[in-house]
C-alpha cells in the first residue's frame, strides 16, 4: 500500500443495492483503507452485506428525507472521527465498484498536486449491451480529463477541502454533485484524470426508469440554477423551448394554419440531426447507435421540464424536496 493511500477513507452509500454493494465493497477489499458504508433506509440485505464485509455502517434517521448529499455528509462525520484521520475521502456510490489502481492514483495526484481539492475520472458501465438506458449512461461517464467544474458521485477529496466547504447541500435531492465540485473550484483546482475509476451498474432496462432519471435531471437544472446563475441556463432553455414552446406553436398552427405543423417538425428533426452528429463527432459512437441515442436526448426535454416544473411547484408552495427515484 502506498503512503498516499493509508490516508484515504472510502465512503459508499446505498438503499437496496442488494449484490450490487455487496461488488462495490468487495472491490475495496485488501486496500488497507477504512470502509464506511452510509444505507438510506434499505429493506433488502444491504446492511448485513456491508457488516459482512466490515465496513463501518452508518444508518440515516428514517424521519428526515433521504438525499445523497445527506448520505455522503454523514459518511464523511464518521470518516473524520476515524483515528488517525483520514486526509482524503473517496465517495462512490454502491452500485459502483472501484476499479484496481485507482485509490493509488487518485492519492497519488492529489499528494503531488496540493493545488487540486478534487480529483475524479472515468466511471465505466458494467454492462452497456444490457440496454439502450444503459448504453446512454456509458457514454454520458465519459467526459474529457482535465480541469472540470462538475462531477459526479465518485470522487477524492481532500478532507480539508470537504469541511471548507461545508460538505454537500443536504437541501438538494439531485445536483449535489456539481454543486458541491462548483463550491471547491472557488477554493482550488477539480482535476478528472483520463483512468478509470469506478464500474458502474445503473441496470436500466425499462422506459420508465429512463423517464424517471430525466425527470430527476430537470429537477437538478432547476435547483442548481437557482444556486449557481447561469450554470444550468441551457438545459433549461432547451427544455422550455422544446417541451413548451414548440408543442404550444404546434397546437396554435393545428388550429389556424395547419401548414405550418410541418415547420414545427423540422425544427424537432434538426434538433435530432444535431444530437445524432455530435454523438458521432465527439463521442464517436457508431452511426446507428448515435440515431438511437438522440432519439432519447431530443425526448428528454419533456421530463426535464416535468422536473423543472417540480421544483418550481415545491418551491413555490413551501413543498419538501423529496428524491425522485428510478430504480
Amino acid at each position: 500500500m502506498s503512503a498516499a493511500r493509508s490516508k484515504v477513507a472510502v465512503i459508499a452509500i446505498g438503499r437496496n443495492e442488494g449484490e450490487r454493494l455487496r461488488r462495490s465493497l468487495a472491490s475495496l477489499r485488501g486496500q488497507g483503507c477504512p470502509v464506511i458504508y452510509v444505507d438510506s433506509g434499505s429493506t433488502d440485505d444491504s446492511l448485513r452485506i456491508a457488516e459482512d464485509e466490515g465496513a463501518v455502517v452508518v444508518r440515516l434517521d428514517m424521519t428526515m428525507p433521504f438525499s445523497a448529499a445527506r448520505a455522503r455528509n454523514a459518511g464523511a462525520a464518521a470518516a473524520l472521527k476515524l483515528s488517525p484521520r483520514p486526509e482524503y475521502l473517496q465517495f462512490i456510490d454502491g452500485d459502483c465498484a472501484v476499479a484496481q489502481g485507482w485509490l493509488d492514483l487518485a492519492a497519488n495526484f492529489l499528494e503531488a498536486n496540493p493545488d487540486v481539492v478534487l480529483t475524479t475520472g472515468w466511471r465505466k458501465e458494467m454492462h452497456p449491451e444490457a440496454s439502450v438506458y444503459n448504453e446512454m449512461c456509458d457514454v454520458e461517464w465519459h467526459r474529457p480529463a482535465g480541469n472540470i467544474q462538475v462531477a459526479g458521485g465518485d470522487v477524492m477529496v481532500r478532507a480539508a477541502s470537504h469541511e471548507t466547504v461545508g460538505g454537500y447541500n443536504p437541501v438538494l435531492i439531485a445536483g449535489e454533485d456539481p454543486d458541491y465540485c462548483l463550491r471547491l473550484t472557488k477554493i482550488g483546482r477539480c482535476v478528472r484524470l483520463p483512468q478509470d475509476m469506478t464500474l458502474h451498474d445503473a441496470n436500466m432496462t425499462r422506459f420508465s426508469q429512463w423517464w424517471l432519471r430525466a425527470v430527476r435531471a430537470g429537477h437538478a437544472y432547476a435547483h442548481l440554477e437557482s444556486l449557481h446563475s447561469g450554470h444550468a441556463r441551457r438545459e433549461i432553455m432547451r427544455a422550455v423551448v422544446y417541451a413548451l414552446a414548440l408543442p404550444i406553436v404546434g397546437l396554435l398552427f393545428a388550429i389556424f394554419w395547419p401548414a405550418g405543423l410541418l415547420a414545427v417538425l423540422g425544427v424537432y428533426l434538426a434538433s435530432y440531426w444535431r444530437s445524432a452528429g455530435g454523438l458521432m463527432k465527439n463521442d464517436g459512437l457508431k452511426p446507428l447507435q448515435a440515431y438511437r441515442h438522440a432519439v432519447f436526448l431530443t425526448l428528454s426535454k419533456f421530463p426535464n421540464l416535468l422536473g423543472m416544473a417540480t421544483f418550481v411547484l415545491r418551491r413555490l408552495f413551501r413543498r419538501q424536496m423529496k428524491i425522485i427515484e428510478y430504480k
